[in-house]
């Protein structure tokens, strides 16, 4: 499975796309918190609402971009049956290619660090709010798992690297923002839009976000997580991978 992995991240990093990737994710962040208009030195006080109010935004682009080729370049080259003549199983060679990813995408959330850095120390008082800052950055994990999830499972039902990137996209935002859309829908008032909206990922996001650390919220991300990766495996195993366009 670590084998996997490795080859995942490796892969990623071995052209300028990776880098170019990674670097435009935090350059737009960066503008966005620290320089265009409303930025951080507008409020007046230390906070990274604003960060973890885009973040989610643009991970929804960079997560279906980094995860476009793991599978369909597999199918299309036929290195994916090589794979499984390795002594792995469907499970690890998932979960591997899963975590390789993952670790990408984490290593494009680890410099925002610095974003803490640096209003601690422009901070006048006390600064930031460490606890909902924790808390914020685990809701960003979370959501970024789910999307990585989202990623893999797409890219096995294809062996074209940009309909996965579009199908990851379209899903990581339905599944994202569009059960709270349709939960302000007039009709659906009196009960059924609570639930409606918590079935959505920005419910559990934004309550993590807020710092507050719920077993449900967590319960709800691991078992996303699970069901699709267990539906890229059946997927994986009971189809042609050489089908989803040319």
């Amino acid at each position: 499975m670590w084998m996997i992995c490795k080859k995942e991240w490796q892969q990623f990093f071995s052209n300028l796309t990776g880098y170019i990737i990674i670097t435009v994710f935090l350059v737009v962040n960066g503008l966005v918190l620290f320089v265009f208009q409303d930025n951080i030195f507008s409020f007046g006080y230390a906070t990274l609402e604003k960060f973890f109010q885009l973040a989610p935004w643009v991970l929804l682009l960079l997560i279906p971009a980094v995860t476009m080729r793991s599978f369909p370049d597999e199918f299309k080259t036929g290195t994916y049956e090589v794979l499984k003549t390795l002594p792995l199983t469907s499970w690890q060679i998932i979960t591997g290619k899963y975590l390789g990813n993952l670790l990408v995408v984490l290593m494009a959330l680890l410099p925002t660090l610095i974003y803490i850095i640096s209003i601690q120390q422009l901070a006048v008082g006390d600064g930031l709010d460490m606890a909902a800052t924790v808390g914020a950055y685990l809701g960003l994990f979370f959501l970024a798992a789910v999307f990585t999830a989202i990623g893999i499972c797409a890219g096995s039902f294809t062996n074209n690297a940009v309909v996965a990137f579009v199908i990851s996209l379209i899903a990581c935002a339905l599944l994202y923002y569009g059960f709270s859309a349709i939960s302000k829908l007039a009709f659906l008032s009196g009960g059924v839009d609570y639930y409606l909206e918590m079935a959505g990922i920005d419910f559990h996001y934004s309550s993590i976000s807020k710092g507050v650390i719920d077993t449900r919220d967590i319960i709800y991300f691991l078992s996303i997580i699970a069901l699709l990766l267990l539906i890229t495996m059946i997927n994986t195993a009971s189809t042609n991978p050489s089908k989803g366009g040319a």
